[in-house]
Order: structure tokens, then sequence, then C-alpha cells
């Protein structure tokens, strides 16, 4: 279910379930977060995470999605991704779907694959992305192209990734995993306050009750039933706003 390999001071954690299009459950998820916390601590100076095959990763498991546990268990290898001090390089090799690009925007840095693209279904699926999500997302590539995405469910390709600032370059997991020596030969203690000030980015912050209090309910509406069973049945969704 995943791969982990050590090159001298980079570490390379891939994403080995390219049946299900390395799509998150609650096992790879934890599996995830303890694989990036044991590079930590084996001190390991820069993480590459990747996925096997032609695609990153395409979210999660549908069949898991609308579990607590599930959910509990993505945050927190968000956060291990997003506050271990170490820099992590997502080598986004193809598509980044829904929690594929949570993934890779807990990430530090992006290399993407020419033919990769960002995507978050959620309103297509009758469900929503947390607080942090949106604020990360928004302070990576903007107001206007975040909105783009999550409101207009349209995906950004690498080459407007580029642009807007969610790709830092265009390359293969080898380019991503030179780069990564690149950056383990620099000084740990001045990349571990960086990422630190970096991530202030407003997502840290406690959201509003009323902000919990929506997100909770588009996930235990019959929209969210009405989302996961339309895509079960391959057609499109008839949402009824509750």
């Amino acid at each position: 279910m995943i791969g982990i390999s050590r090159d001298g001071d980079v570490v390379t954690i891939e994403l080995q379930r390219e049946e299900r299009r390395n799509a998150l459950n609650g096992e790879l998820c934890e599996a995830l977060r303890e694989a990036v916390e044991k590079a930590a601590n084996d001190d390991a100076r820069a993480i590459v995470l990747t996925g096997r095959g032609t695609v990153f990763c395409a979210g999660a498991d549908l069949s898991e999605v609308y579990s607590d546990d599930f959910t509990g268990k993505l945050l927190e290898m968000l956060h291990t991704v997003d506050s271990v001090p170490v820099p992590v390089i997502a080598a986004v090799n193809g598509a980044a779907l829904g929690a594929g690009t949570q993934l890779a925007i807990a990430s530090d840095l992006r290399v993407v694959a020419p033919g990769a693209f960002f995507g978050v279904p959620a309103a297509k699926l009758g469900i929503t992305v947390d607080r942090w999500t949106v604020h990360r997302l928004s302070s990576l590539v903007g107001s206007g192209p975040a909105r783009t995405m999550l409101l207009g469910l349209e995906s950004l390709h690498a080459p407007e990734a580029l642009t807007h600032g969610l790709a830092n370059k265009i390359g293969t997991v080898a380019d991503a995993q030179a780069w990564a020596h690149k950056i383990a030969a620099l000084a740990p203690l001045t990349l571990q306050h960086l990422k630190l000030v970096f991530n202030d980015d407003g997502t840290q912050d406690t959201e509003s009750p009323e902000q919990r209090a929506a997100l909770y309910k588009a996930w235990l509406s019959d929209d969210a039933k009405e989302g996961r069973l339309a895509h079960k049945e391959k057609r499109p969704a008839k949402f009824a706003g509750r």
C-alpha cells in the first residue's frame, strides 16, 4: 500500500494503491502519516511524496469518505505533512483530485508532471472541504483561482498551476528527487523556521461555529447521499439543497 526508499538524506514515500488509482482510505492515511513521521525521526533532510502509476492520488476512497473515522485520519495525516520539521516535496506524477489535491497543498513544494492536474470535486458529490483546505489553496493560488476550483469545479492543469504558484516546477519524480537532494544540503534549522512561517497563513486559525455547522450540514445531508449514489451509478446528481 505504501513504498519507502532512502537515498542519502532524502526519503521517497510512494502511494502504492494503483488498483484504486492511489485513492486514500483510513489505512493508507495512517501508513502515510507514520511514514512521514518516521522519516523525520530518522533524520531525513527532505521527503518526496508521489504515487505509483499514472495517477498521483484520485482522492478519497468513496466507500469510506463518509466515515468520521476516515475524516479524522485524513486530517491527522495532512496536519503531519504540514507540520513535520522537514521540507516535503510532492512529486505530482498525475491527477491529484480531492484529497490528492489536499495532500499536494499540505506539502511545502510541488513538482508537477506536464500532464498532471488538480481538482476538488466536492460540490459534485454533495460534500465539502474543511477550512484549512480552503485557506491553504487560496494562499497558494489566490482567491480567484481557488474559487474557480472549489465553486466552479474547474481543474487546474500543470501550466496553469505553474502560473498561479500551485506548481513550483514542471517535471518528473526524478526531478523532484534531484531538487530534494539540493534542499537536503541546505541549513535544516533555516528550513524549519521558514516552513513554520510560510504555514502561518491563516490555516491554523480555529474555524467559527457557523463554519463548522455548515460543514457538518453538508456532510450529513441528503445531497451527500445523492452525490454518492450518483457517482456509483455514473450519472449526474440531482441536488435538492437539503
